[in-house]
């Protein structure tokens, strides 16, 4: 019984690999192709975490009215973060959005998925997602900080401060920091969602990995601050 539940785990492990995979080679030539291409790959992803989104609030058990209204919010949320995606390639070139705008999400929870599973340690939320512990946080945040410092190290942003000044390294944690627990804000908003829905993924798209919204729950928040922060104030002004 023992092996034949590691080979399942091992199957379970692959697929969930050749997912990953495939998702992120289809995301890297959007991003490369850019224009349309890159403008119809974030509609068609902010289309599908919509779907989602209104499939879980369907299962909330609420009248017509806060359906629409959380129909009306999640439309907001997931439109305002595509418009930041889709405005960051129009402004920088594929390799910058790449390293600047993506890993660091990315590795945000690449270092919370370590950190949580080998040092373990108080959970944040049990309740809303029993995984997530504050030692997670950190190594998200740590992993975030240092990509940040790689960024600000190499100048790849215009503005940016060359070098490991101490004001660079100040700025580059801060920002580590902050992407790492908007990141995570995002991770639990949707996972309060699913709990409220009383179901374990958002849907089953993605083989091994459940929905489209559970693997961009984080950049959802992320893109949708930073939309807040830096492309609606180019819109009103």
């Amino acid at each position: 019984m023992a092996e034949g539940r590691q080979v399942s785990g091992m199957a379970d492990l692959l697929v969930r690999f050749v997912s990953a995979l495939a998702m992120a080679a289809l995301a890297i030539a959007a991003l490369w192709l850019g224009g349309w291409v890159w403008i119809g790959f974030v509609a068609l992803g902010a289309g599908i975490v919509l779907w989602e989104w209104n499939r879980l609030v369907r299962c909330f058990g609420i009248g017509a009215t806060p359906q629409l209204i959380w129909t009306l919010c999640g439309t907001l949320y997931v439109g305002a973060a595509a418009l930041a995606m889709v405005q960051v390639r129009l402004s920088y070139d594929m390799l910058t959005v790449l390293i600047a705008f993506l890993v660091p999400v990315v590795v945000v929870d690449v270092g919370a998925y370590f950190a949580g599973r080998t040092i373990g340690g108080p959970k944040i939320a049990p309740r809303i997602s029993p995984s997530k512990t504050w030692a997670g946080l950190g190594g998200g945040a740590l992993a975030a900080s240092i990509v940040a410092l790689g960024i600000e190290a190499g100048d790849v942003l215009p503005g940016s401060i060359p070098g490991l000044s101490v004001t660079g390294i100040v700025l580059a944690v801060l920002i580590g920091t902050l992407i790492a627990v908007i990141a995570q804000a995002g991770d639990f908003f949707e996972s309060w969602m699913k709990r409220r829905a009383g179901v374990k993924d958002s849907s089953n798209l993605i083989p091994g990995h459940g929905g489209v919204f559970d693997r961009l729950d984080g950049f959802v928040a992320v893109f949708f601050v930073l939309f807040c922060v830096a492309v609606a104030p180019g819109f009103v002004g």
